[in-house]
């Protein structure tokens, strides 16, 4: 681009980056003048383009230093003309490098009108974008060049400029303010608050989209199994998964960091000859370590999503995904990591230990988020966490919803058939089995007694208890006779009878 005006300092009209031959930087002088025309005018205008410019935006030297007076100016509230300018940058030793008085007189009367401004500094930032893009090409250029050059070294290093690359892009400009910004009707209507469940039902949701799932439990209880029958109901090879339905996913990718090749072994149970064609174009296995943990390289999760086209991401397991579980700095780190590809539209589920002291609890205790391991940051930014109770290798667990999106399953006791892969729900804890075994019906306080293997219930255990059966009532399989208050003969609790409508149904 030709520059017209003749008293533009020259010494600052060389491009401060290297260029690939003859070829002038992307620049734009005359936004440049506007906007510090602008701002001279109205320091207001300070505040409505700072944001948008960010670092080293200006492509002259002579530009950013008027710039950073500019700011220095209305940082302490004082006036911003080219007089007041002209005293500043005097003091500093900077008024005859930048072009002198006249020159400053000349960028007041370069003047668009401040509402201009905003559009101005977008181009000023989109240059300076092209100008780094530019600098970062011809330095892999020039060190893929040098003698003995690895490929692989400056692939890693621009790989990492890149990613420095976006990181300052969504750091400055309007995309750092607006980008996830949205009306409060859209944010309730359209983000997916009211969308199917990938796995459960609206009423009780096991996995919500948008957010994540977490398998927690003891080595051995069946975690991989478990999530493997997910994964195949991804695929679209069975529909229903503990008798639930699951969404179909367009391709998965499942990051098999922990013992990859007894994950194929296990994945082995479920397949057959007529998988084969989905297999080989909606799995996508990682086999061993990341290139880097999750909490270092907060994109790369996304990153790997969209090389391998994927909407579902499978992460096995956390423990070899993040440097350490305990920290909560990178625990929050592992999260930014976890949000951004959620963000992107990607599906995750997470498989998890819980800690070694309470590997040993008696089965049917329910557990508690406490007992999973590491910062508590880790099941914080969890959607659904599911933590299955039970021996290593024992076939009969038990499955708690500890982390809820909508009603709670279970606590569901479940039988690992480890020959085929498969695991089914115990009829016997059924509350609908249960209330149409029962011919004088059920309270509420009876069904919690036979959920939680005997015993006495407590408060919590009752209330769930009778929701349960307070949905059963809505879905017509029971009825409900009212109890009565106690007195001096005592009262009588609310008691539940299956409906002639299920008895008949399944008689």
């Amino acid at each position: 681009m030709a520059d017209p005006q003749p008293n533009t300092p020259s010494r600052f009209r060389q491009d401060p980056e290297p260029t690939l031959g003859a070829a002038e930087p992307p620049y734009n002088v005359d936004a440049e003048r506007a906007v510090l025309g602008a701002c001279m005018h109205n320091g207001d205008v300070v505040d409505e383009v700072r944001p948008i410019l960010g670092e080293g935006a200006f492509y002259r030297p002579a530009h950013e230093t008027i710039w950073r007076a500019l700011l220095a100016q209305h940082r302490e509230d004082k006036p911003t003309d080219p007089i007041v300018l002209t005293e500043l940058l005097q003091q500093q030793g900077d008024l005859e490098r930048v072009g002198g008085r006249p020159y400053l007189h000349q960028l007041a009367d370069v003047h668009y009108g401040t509402g201009s401004a905003e559009y101005h500094a977008e181009i000023i930032r989109e240059k300076a974008n092209l100008r780094r893009l530019l600098a970062s090409a011809i330095r892999t250029v020039q060190r893929a060049q040098e003698p003995g050059a690895d490929p692989e070294a400056i692939r890693s290093e621009v790989e990492a400029e890149m990613r420095a690359e976006r990181e300052r892009a969504l750091a400055s400009g309007q995309g750092r303010l607006n980008r996830f910004a949205t009306d409060g009707w859209s944010f309730v209507k359209e983000t997916g608050a009211d969308a199917e469940p990938l796995w459960g039902t609206r009423e009780k949701t096991v996995w919500a989209p948008g957010e994540s799932l977490m398998i927690v439990g003891a080595p051995g209880v069946g975690k991989t199994t478990l999530a493997h029958q997910v994964v195949f109901a991804r695929l679209g090879l069975q529909e229903t998964v503990l008798e639930m339905p699951v969404a179909p996913s367009r391709r998965v990718l499942y990051l098999a960091m922990d013992r990859p090749r007894q994950i194929a072994r296990a994945m082995d149970r479920r397949v057959f000859p007529t998988d084969e064609k989905i297999l080989r174009e909606r799995l996508v296995v990682w086999e061993g370590p990341l290139p880097a943990t999750l909490d270092k390289e907060p994109d790369l999760l996304a990153d790997l999503a969209a090389a391998h086209r994927a909407d579902t991401i499978v992460i096995d397991s956390l423990k070899d995904a993040v440097s350490t579980m305990v920290d909560d700095s990178l625990a929050v780190a592992f999260h930014n990591a976890r949000m951004r590809a959620l963000r992107g539209g990607v599906e995750i589920m997470e498989l998890h230990h819980q800690r070694k002291a309470t590997a040993d609890a008696p089965r049917g205790q329910r557990p508690a988020l406490d007992q999973v391991y590491g910062s508590t940051w880790i099941t914080a930014g969890a959607g659904s966490v599911l933590f299955i109770t039970g021996r290593a290798g024992d076939p009969a667990v038990t499955l708690h919803h500890l982390k809820t999106p909508t009603g709670e399953i279970g606590p569901l006791d479940v039988t690992h058939d480890h020959v085929r892969g498969t695991t089914t729900v115990d009829p016997s804890k059924d509350p609908a089995v249960l209330l149409r075994n029962a011919p004088n019906g059920l309270t509420a306080r009876d069904l919690a007694a036979i959920l939680i293997g005997g015993g006495d219930p407590e408060r919590a255990d009752v209330e769930k208890a009778r929701r349960h059966l307070a949905r059963l009532v809505d879905s017509g399989l029971a009825t409900k006779a009212d109890g009565i208050a106690g007195g001096a003969g005592g009262g009588q609790q609310t008691r539940y009878y299956a409906s002639a409508r299920h008895l008949t149904a399944v008689g």
